[in-house]
């Protein structure tokens, strides 16, 4: 089989694999007690990137022999790994603190789930997914370029400028790091709402009994 097709045929298969464990198990979505639920970043964030480099390893296997993963690939799937499992650790942190979680609100849409969180889109998901989906595309493309032409199983996965890689890591680490604190934020802001909803009714009774 042409190694441009199989690649291509691979990643739809894995494509169409997470689409339905997503549809079946909720592969995709938040720790969540609404229904349904949202879809975690995170977790797109680490489908997305296993996906491309799986189907461009078991393409490359079939068609060129075994690579060696260049190690800006494996660091580029330890970013995403850490970006969900420091994910989990805020969620578990917040359900454990009892705090009213953003999560728990019904989910809209996928792109909307993604780029929202407790106030809603925000600039920091934006820019993480932007430049997931950019260098994602350019490493398809990378592949796709290369299988057909390379005789070296290790020339056909591309290698990441560390200075690319920091860029990704420092806009997957922003999310992480703000995600721990919006549901604690958003708990700050109802707590205020509640006190000024609460000096609202008790003005509101002092006037009824003056007038009274």
């Amino acid at each position: 089989m042409n190694p441009q097709i199989l690649f291509w045929c691979t990643l739809l298969v894995l494509v169409i694999a997470v689409v339905y464990l997503d549809l079946k198990h909720g592969l995709l979505k938040d720790l969540s007690s609404a229904d349904p639920k949202p879809y975690s970043y995170a977790r797109v964030q680490l489908a997305w990137w296993s996906v491309i480099i799986l189907a461009a390893f078991i393409s490359i296997i079939f068609s060129k022999g075994i690579p060696s993963l260049d190690q800006s690939t494996l660091i580029l799937l330890g970013i995403s790994s850490a970006t969900t499992a420091a994910a989990r650790v805020g969620d578990a942190s917040d359900i454990s603190r009892g705090l009213v979680r953003s999560q728990d609100q019904k989910g809209e849409s996928f792109f909307i789930d993604l780029l929202s969180d407790a106030n809603g889109v925000n600039i920091q998901r934006s820019q993480a997914l932007a430049f997931n989906v950019t260098f994602g595309i350019w490493f398809i493309c990378q592949v796709a370029h290369y299988l057909p032409i390379s005789s070296d199983p290790n020339g056909v996965i591309p290698s990441i400028d560390s200075n690319n890689l920091i860029l990704l890591g420092l806009s997957s680490g922003t999310y992480a790091v703000l995600k721990t604190t919006e549901n604690r934020s958003s708990q700050k802001q109802l707590r205020i709402q509640e006190q000024a909803e609460l000096v609202a009714d008790e003005a509101i009774g002092k006037d009824a009994k003056g007038q009274g």
